[in-house]
């Protein structure tokens, strides 16, 4: 519809419809009914959530994984976006041609979006995002040495095709490898990874564009996209397609018994283990996930330790911020988090559980 616009009627009526167009994302917000809340915890501060949320993407090697791919495909994948214009202009033609060259991407993207419910039974994630890449990658590359407009055409219902296929497939796996307690702040970065590499790239972009010609960039940025479908084999998207996201509903919420304002201190978590030698590789392996695990929900620092006297004794130490801030740890656990611990516990030695303690910053005055 924006290409139509652009072609029939120019750039100005094109930016003042899509600005009236928000009319109605603004209306539908202001209908929405906010669903109950399901946490009993006091709302994070601002702040101290966006560090949560920056914490969880370094700790959590599968939304890394999703942003990794997001920004090897649209650094160079912007290319197209930002020469478009040029390579218009250099055909001879003006905003209408541009106009139905995006009509086309926006056609494709249509066709896209109709197939993609077929196309996700038959192929997997990485599958479907190698794909997509190769098409854009194909129609970039292509895009070089078309001088034909009725070709180029052609080239951006292929483009379209791949874009509306990537992007809606990372937008999925953003979401699929983190709980509901991330989800915003997950897209948020996704977001901000591709809408910056969309910046970043495009200057690239033009800058190589100035200094070679608009086809020598368009040549190379296709040839790129190309080249991070092998190079991106070591970052699967299937990680995060075999966990349990849901929240764990066994998992007991952290006691206190002194009167003490919850948001106030540091708490210090200890848990003692004693671990079979023959099974201290096993227990190291699974306590390298459960660090993972612990930082990523909320632990300012974490270590393991060994007692030099009795072999097999281990001590592992985490802090949090605060007991509101261990709270909601006790909170966010998934299921599989909680199948995690239920490992790493079924490796402690003797009848009782690990003794598990906790610690609260002694702030006296000075």
């Amino acid at each position: 519809m924006g290409g139509f616009v652009v072609a029939r009627f120019g750039a100005g009526t094109n930016f003042a419809v899509d600005a009236l167009s928000f009319s109605v994302v603004l209306m539908v917000l202001h209908r929405w009914r906010e669903t109950a809340k399901t946490s009993v915890l006091p709302a994070e501060r601002f702040t101290g959530a966006i560090r949560a949320g920056l914490r969880y993407v370094r700790y959590s090697p599968e939304l890394r994984t999703v942003l990794v791919r997001t920004a090897s495909f649209v650094v160079s994948g912007s290319a197209l976006w930002a020469l478009l214009p040029i390579v218009v202009r250099e055909l001879r033609r003006g905003p209408s041609a541009y106009g139905v060259l995006l009509g086309s991407l926006g056609s494709g993207a249509l066709i896209g979006a109709a197939l993609l419910p077929s196309v996700r039974g038959r192929l997997s994630l990485d599958a479907l995002v190698g794909t997509a890449t190769a098409f854009f990658g194909v129609a970039t590359l292509a895009s070089a040495f078309v001088h034909s407009f009725p070709l180029l055409i052609l080239l951006m219902l292929l483009a379209g095709v791949g874009w509306i296929a990537l992007l809606s497939s990372l937008n999925v796996a953003t979401r699929a490898v983190v709980p509901a307690w991330i989800q915003a702040r997950a897209l948020a970065v996704y977001l901000l990874v591709f809408q910056g590499g969309m910046a970043l790239g495009s200057l690239i972009w033009g800058a190589m564009a100035t200094h070679f010609g608009v086809r020598a960039a368009l040549a190379a940025a296709g040839a790129f996209l190309l080249l991070t479908i092998p190079l991106t084999v070591g970052h699967s998207l299937k990680g995060g397609q075999a966990m349990d996201l849901a929240s764990a509903p066994t998992w007991p919420e952290p006691q206190m018994s002194i009167d003490r304002p919850q948001d106030s201190a540091p708490v210090l978590v200890t848990v003692q283990y004693k671990i079979d030698p023959l099974r201290l590789q096993e227990f190291r392996g699974e306590m390298e996930k459960m660090e993972a695990f612990r930082r990523r929900d909320g632990a300012l620092q974490w270590g393991l330790f060994a007692d030099p006297i009795t072999p097999g004794c281990y001590l592992e130490e985490f802090v949090v911020e605060s007991w509101l801030g261990h709270e909601r740890q006790h909170e966010r656990v998934t299921v599989t988090d909680q199948l995690l611990h239920d490992r790493v516990w079924a490796l402690h030695l003797g009848a009782e559980p690990p003794r598990v303690r906790h610690f609260i910053a002694d702030e006296r005055p000075r």
